[in-house]
């Protein structure tokens, strides 16, 4: 990674970001930033506050205090299709897919394309839907099939293309490999180092230390709704992350970076 992003402004900065549920702190106090081409990886226990912080920055949940600055703009995001609109795209692991219609009606869900008669362009939005699960996946063919006969893999392909066909340009990944075999969890490391290469900023939610290691530029690790630390992923072992994520204990002469 070169060091040309300190000149960059950062695709998306979350500062001081506060969020309680009741008298619970599920995030306190927490600033992150996320540059393009970049993926950080979000770690903690269930309950660290890492899932509420992103859906936050996807419009799902209101933010109580705090600010986020969309390369370096400050944006007011209070629902999905604010967030939508700063080309913010959520895929979560539960990948929120409708089983029952096929791909192509499942990537223009709820954003239709339309002829200048104001019915479906169903040919047009078959042309664009192949063209971009071609761009993903040379083998997926079957974008006519209900998606629950498809497999896992294919099932993100049909979730990330969505993200980049209306120009995602930050992603919150949400466990993108938890149901996937090593084949289909490969295919995902491809597609995710596509989108870096594009210069799509990535927030990845994972367990997976292989993935973290694999994937990640830098990663932050919350506890307790607290961030713990933020390192460049190659400036730590599993074994620091871990006491991170379990003790919230800082390895030890490292330097945190805010920055790549």
């Amino acid at each position: 990674m070169s060091s040309t992003h300190t000149h960059t402004a950062p695709l998306v900065e979350l500062r001081r970001i506060h969020k309680a549920f009741g008298g619970v702190h599920a995030v306190e106090d927490v600033s992150l930033n996320l540059y393009p081409g970049e993926v950080v990886a979000l770690l903690g226990h269930n309950g660290a506050g890492k899932s509420t912080l992103m859906k936050m920055l996807a419009g799902a949940y209101p933010i109580d205090s705090g600010e986020v600055l969309i390369n370096g703009q400050k944006a007011a995001i209070r629902t999905p299709v604010d967030a939508q609109g700063h080309g913010i795209e959520s895929i979560y692991q539960t990948l929120a897919l409708a089983d029952n219609l096929d791909s192509v009606a499942n990537l223009f869900l709820g954003r239709e394309l339309m002829t200048r008669w104001n019915t479906l362009d169903d040919m047009r939005m078959d042309a664009e839907a192949r063209k971009v699960f071609q761009r993903l996946n040379k083998n997926f063919k079957n974008v006519r099939v209900p998606v629950r006969r498809l497999s896992g893999g294919q099932r993100q392909v049909v979730a990330i293309s969505r993200a980049i066909y209306f120009n995602a340009k930050i992603l919150i990944m949400d466990e993108p490999t938890a149901a996937l075999g090593p084949e289909e969890t490969a295919m995902v490391g491809q597609l995710i180092r596509q989108l870096k290469a594009e210069g799509v900023g990535i927030f990845l939610i994972t367990h997976d230390m292989p993935d973290v290691f694999a994937l990640s530029d830098r990663l932050a690790v919350m506890k307790n709704g607290k961030l713990v630390g933020t390192y460049r992923t190659s400036d730590v072992n599993e074994d620091e992350v871990l006491g991170m994520i379990i003790a919230g204990k800082l390895p030890p002469n490292k330097a945190q970076t805010h920055t790549l």
